[in-house]
């Protein structure tokens, strides 16, 4: 199966679904417009908003690997069928167009915005033209020693057919000419992918300036001695993206295999954007359409500087004021209250780890104590998305060493991890882990380890359930929520949910854990029928979401039920939303924010009133590896888990929910017409940030002994849900 744009016939609704749902893919651009905010916003650091600049435009060439090219290649097969907001693919290409073409003119504003603030912090970065003769000459030895040994100019003839340029290629175009030769001889000279974009011409001590120049002026200024025997006519830069997304063939026979084959089949992927310098001569543009065959995609020329992705090789730590705050992440001090043992603290009560705040090191201890002791005789790991160089595997890697049993199961399909997924899975493979990959129509992203420990005369069982995945780097900007439970129900339904993916037995009589692609959307609409059930019978109707993408139409339609009933719904979507909020008779009830900071918002809650207004003790709260998609909730295999524990389920939501809530330094809310704008702030007192509150106060369920003095701040419920409630009380009171 693969995530590329569904095909799905508008359903039949009483309001036409152009009325009800945004698109999928607008709505993703808007997202990516907000990243770009925040490189624009004149309160983040200098190079951090150089860094939110450099995401956007990363961002945007995934979206066009995956997205883009999946309803080009639906468009170029006669596909015409609508998607849920009622537009066919074609049409979607071209409102996509004209949006992105706004996003990259103001990406290319930013970036000469930012260009000129970074030279008033004598950071320089200067083109051939501003360079004076000495610093020319110092460029010239550069490109000598570190970036021409590593080119490859090219001319093209017919003996030298056009080049293949590796996806997100990046390099220079030429017409030449020799003496007595009438016709022109067109060269390209590819700039490998590991030579850096900057070079760093010289740091004067006494100014305490750095100057910077673009590998494509050092190569341009070398140009010359590259092709001795010609006279460069025009030049130009280009860079292009291909079709990456991948289609596995269920009839395969050896997964793996045909992985490996698919990847290299992805290396040749059809070229669908070729982005141009706006002065590009009108020849070497045809020539490299011709030669990239790309006549009727996507050609892009509104910006001077390609690959804006790389703009994050300027950031160092050389200058910490232009950079945010150093920010030390806690470990729990609740399992060093029982000296570090992870176990110990686990079957006293269940932990709630919400990172990055609090410490990825504690899950890479469990593993790692786990490997060790000589009382552990099982560990079952799911791997979706793991660092290069990661503690997990090297975990498992020594367990199955020593001899326990290890079971891993390395999902092949997360997207651009299949080849480091692959390498893990052979060296799991060799230590003696018995490894499998899913399904092949399924993707299982559910993000769950299981322990099983010899304790007296039987068994007891340890379970970490996440909503990130298993990556020491991306737990330091991911904020993600990590349960630790030595609950027996929950283990012997993790040990069930291990058993599906290793032999497809489905998971019967669950005690407490859902599973999708089986039990999760029913258990969703179960759940929000019971809320609207509340308010016909009198009582509060509430719901509180935090996730990154609402897209499910089945759901948004039972959301939009719900707030016709008079069910107050609040949702905190960070990315892509469909749902139109504050509509008046469909949607006038819910509301939507996203937050946009200095920490990706990943972590996926959902809370129901359960008869009262939110927050309460009885409410039903959960955690979720899924994104409300059709993908997440009928296409894969995820985990909805329940919070029970009385101190966990008030971290959920008298702090994580109540403060994302609260946020209004890095908000924005959406209009039912699908437009953003930033949450208002009347004064100082509401410049509340969610990101601040959770690096200076400790969590509850992980703060133990030793910090019941420093007991995290409370927050009061959101001003706007106050004011509902006193209105309800006075309506009722009159």
């Amino acid at each position: 199966m693969t995530d590329s744009p569904e095909i799905l016939s508008a359903p039949t609704l009483a309001t036409p679904p152009t009325e009800k749902y945004f698109n999928r893919e607008l709505s993703w651009l808007l997202f990516n417009a907000r990243v770009l905010e925040e490189a624009n916003n004149p309160e983040v650091p200098l190079l951090e908003r150089l860094r939110f600049l450099s995401i956007s435009a990363s961002n945007l060439d995934e979206f066009y690997m995956v997205r883009v090219a999946g309803l080009r290649t639906q468009e170029l097969a006669g596909i015409t069928g609508r998607s849920f907001d009622g537009l066919r693919p074609e049409e979607q290409l071209e409102k996509i167009s004209k949006r992105a073409k706004k996003v990259i003119k103001a990406q290319d504003k930013c970036w000469n915005n930012l260009r000129e603030l970074l030279t008033e912090e004598r950071v320089k970065v200067k083109t051939l033209s501003e360079l004076n003769e000495k610093e020319t000459q110092k460029l010239s030895d550069l490109y000598d020693s570190n970036v021409l040994p590593l080119l490859s100019p090219l001319a093209i003839d017919p003996a030298h057919p056009f080049p293949f340029i590796a996806n997100l290629g990046f390099g220079m175009v030429l017409s030449l000419r020799r003496k007595n030769h009438p016709d022109p001889l067109y060269a390209i000279i590819p700039i490998p992918h590991h030579v850096p974009r900057f070079l760093h011409l010289s740091y004067d001590k006494k100014s305490k300036t750095d100057i910077y120049v673009a590998v494509e002026d050092a190569i341009k200024l070398g140009a010359p001695d590259l092709f001795p025997d010609f006279k460069i006519i025009h030049s130009g830069l280009f860079r292009i993206t291909r079709d990456s997304d991948i289609a596995v063939d269920e009839e395969a026979e050896d997964l793996v295999q045909h992985f490996e084959f698919l990847l290299k089949k992805r290396r040749r992927g059809r070229v669908i954007r070729l982005e141009l310098n706006p002065d590009i001569p009108a020849d070497l543009r045809e020539f490299l359409i011709e030669g990239f065959e790309c006549w009727n995609e996507i050609i892009q020329d509104y910006s001077r500087f390609l690959g804006m992705a790389s703009l994050s090789g300027l950031i160092t730590n050389y200058r910490p004021h232009l950079l945010f705050k150093p920010f030390q992440a806690r470990f729990p001090e609740r399992i060093r209250d029982f000296d570090g043992d992870c176990f110990a603290a686990i079957a006293a009560k269940d932990i709630l780890v919400h990172h990055p705040y609090e410490e990825f090191d504690v899950v890479i201890q469990f593993l790692e104590q786990a490997a060790l002791d000589p009382n552990v005789v099982a560990i079952k790991q799911t791997l979706y998305r793991t660092s290069d160089d990661s503690p997990i595997v090297k975990a498992l890697i020594e367990a199955a060493e020593r001899g326990k049993t290890v079971t891993a199961l390395v999902e092949l399909k997360a997207r651009f991890d299949e080849e480091s997924n692959l390498r893990w899975a052979r060296d799991l493979e060799r230590s003696g882990a018995h490894v499998v990959y899913g399904f092949v129509d399924y993707k299982t992203h559910a993000k769950v380890s299981l322990v099983v420990r010899r304790e007296g005369k039987g068994l007891k069982t340890y379970a970490h359930l996440g909503t990130g995945n298993y990556h020491a780097q991306n737990a330091k900007v991911y904020t993600d929520l990590a349960l630790f439970t030595a609950d027996p129900a929950m283990g012997r339904d993790v040990g069930k949910l291990f058993n599906y993916v290793t032999s497809y037995s489905k998971p019967k009589n669950l005690e407490k854990l859902v599973v999708a692609p089986m039990g999760m959307r029913p258990k969703l609409e179960q759940l929000i029928d019971d809320e609207i059930q509340n308010v016909r019978n009198g009582k509060p109707g509430s719901i509180w979401a935090k996730m990154n993408a609402v897209v499910d139409t089945q759901i948004i339609d039972k959301l939009y039920e719900a707030s016709q009933a008079g069910v107050q719904i609040d949702l905190i979507i960070r990315g892509i939303c469909c749902l139109k909020p504050g509509v008046p008779g469909l949607s006038e009830n819910i509301r939507v924010k996203s937050i946009v900071g200095r920490f990706l918002e990943h972590s996926r809650i959902a809370c129901f009133g359960n008869g009262d207004t939110l927050p309460n003790s009885k409410a039903k709260v959960f955690m979720s590896s899924a994104d409300w998609m059709p993908r997440n909730l009928s296409r894969r295999v995820e985990t909805l888990v329940p919070l029970e524990s009385p101190t966990v389920h008030r971290q959920i939501m008298r702090q994580i929910m109540i403060a994302n809530l609260n946020d209004a330094q890095n908000s924005w809310d959406l209009q039912p017409n699908g437009k953003y704008s930033r949450t208002a702030i009347a004064n100082d007192h509401e410049r509340f940030s969610a990101h601040k509150y959770f690096m200076e106060n400790p969590s509850l369920s992980g703060r133990g002994k030793a910090l019941n003095y420093n007991a995290p701040k409370e927050l009061s419920i959101p001003k706007r849900a106050q004011k509902r409630r006193d209105a309800k009380k006075k309506s009722s009171s009159e």
